[in-house]
């Protein structure tokens, strides 16, 4: 065996994981389906991540975000209220201003092809990690080692296997993991526009009837747009033409950005919340949307992927140091108690945000936004919520304090 870990899936949490433990002298070998030209995005095609702050600390003790920080957008207010198409968002909003937190921007938004083109460099660059191309098509457990088979027949082994391969984690499947999944009837539009006014930094969550809309600010006067509607309403509207299209989304938030334009391709995904029963197996752990994918009402499934991975990486290197197993079950065991109560209170959250807010309901609609109205004239209570939202409360992991392993 010449690696420590085996990663399959190569992609942004996955990435970071291999970073983070070769960085502290593990040996790691990444194994990905995707060629580095099937990754890259040369140009930007509208997806975009907000990263919040705790996030983006990891980033920069990785050496990844110097390269970003150029292409980033400071979040430096964040909006939520509720509305109604052709409304906008409602009187009654929550305001989280970044002065209040006194540590910098709450979050920044980040264009897929320029993260993903900062990971693949590093991960060219760095030294102890291994990268495979190939798709697993087997994998077993044997004592001291878990194996994976790829369809071209080569076989890996390492002490430890980590799943970073999606919502529809094969490895997890593999492994008799079970998964929870629930459907929300809801798909995603995700597009950039362009804007006349400028937006000031300022993100908005607008919860409208039909699910939440999210308004992002990206570098310049542009935006990225994520909007969620039925699924048979989202599959019509996709079907419009750009023109007709801008004319159903514009209304959804009212003119306070001026006159808007597409800024790159549109897309759509369906949602739904997909929780694996446990998040470690024999020589096993889950990171990511293997783990756990949840609903983007908060936009925190990156983020909570990324605490996945400051975890398992601080429990994986405290545990080298000691001279441990990585796959040994007490080794896990502390990672898998480390991410249970965050995690399933992210997946309550989200969920019952969206269940909550995605309804016209006379009744919920004034407990609603009395509710967001008390939170915002409680400076102690906005507080909290902005370090939540931020990821900087709880039992916050070295790599998002910005402290090296």
């Amino acid at each position: 065996m010449e690696q420590d870990v085996l990663i399959t899936g190569g992609s942004l949490n996955g990435a970071c994981l291999a970073l983070a433990l070769a960085r502290a002298g593990m040996r790691v070998a990444v194994i990905d389906p995707l060629s580095d030209a099937a990754q890259g995005v040369p140009d930007f095609d509208g997806r975009s991540y907000a990263l919040a702050a705790a996030s983006v600390k990891m980033l920069g003790v990785l050496g990844l975000w110097e390269r970003i920080a150029p292409e980033a957008q400071p979040i430096l207010d964040i909006r939520v209220g509720d509305g109604r198409p052709g409304e906008g968002a409602g009187p009654m909003t929550l305001h989280f201003d970044s002065r209040d937190l006194g540590e910098g921007p709450l979050g920044q938004m980040v264009e897929d092809r320029h993260l993903r083109a900062a990971l693949l460099a590093a991960l060219a660059e760095a030294p102890g990690i291994r990268r495979i191309r190939g798709a697993v098509a087997a994998q077993r457990t044997e004592p001291g080692r878990a194996t994976v088979i790829l369809e071209d027949g080569q076989t890996h082994s390492a002490p430890l296997l980590v799943g970073a391969d999606g919502r529809r984690s094969g490895t997890a499947r593999r492994a008799g993991i079970r998964r929870q999944v629930t459907d929300y009837r809801q798909t995603a539009l995700v597009c950039a526009i362009g804007h006349e006014r400028p937006h000031d930094g300022c993100a908005w969550q607008i919860f409208l009837p039909p699910g939440p809309l999210a308004i992002l600010p990206l570098t310049g006067n542009r935006s990225s747009i994520v909007w969620s509607e039925t699924a048979a309403q989202a599959a019509a509207i996709h079907a419009l033409p750009d023109a007709q299209y801008l004319e159903v989304l514009r209304p959804r938030f009212g003119d306070f950005l001026g006159e808007i334009r597409l800024a790159g391709a549109r897309h759509t995904y369906p949602l739904d919340m997909s929780v694996a029963e446990s998040f470690t197996a024999e020589r096993l752990a889950l990171v990511g949307d293997a783990a756990r994918g949840v609903h983007p009402v908060a936009g925190q499934g990156l983020n909570a992927g990324l605490r996945d991975v400051a975890a398992l990486a601080e429990v994986l290197v405290e545990a080298a140091r000691q001279g441990e197993d990585p796959g040994w079950p007490l080794v896990l065991d502390r990672y898998a108690r480390w991410r249970r109560f965050d995690s399933g209170a992210l997946t309550l959250a989200t969920d019952g945000f969206n269940r909550l807010f995605s309804n016209d309901n006379p009744m919920l609609r004034l407990g609603r936004d009395l509710g967001l109205g008390l939170a915002n004239a409680i400076p102690a209570l906005r507080r909290g919520l902005m370090r939540e939202a931020a990821g900087l409360s709880g039992d916050v992991p070295r790599l998002l304090q910005g402290r090296a392993l």
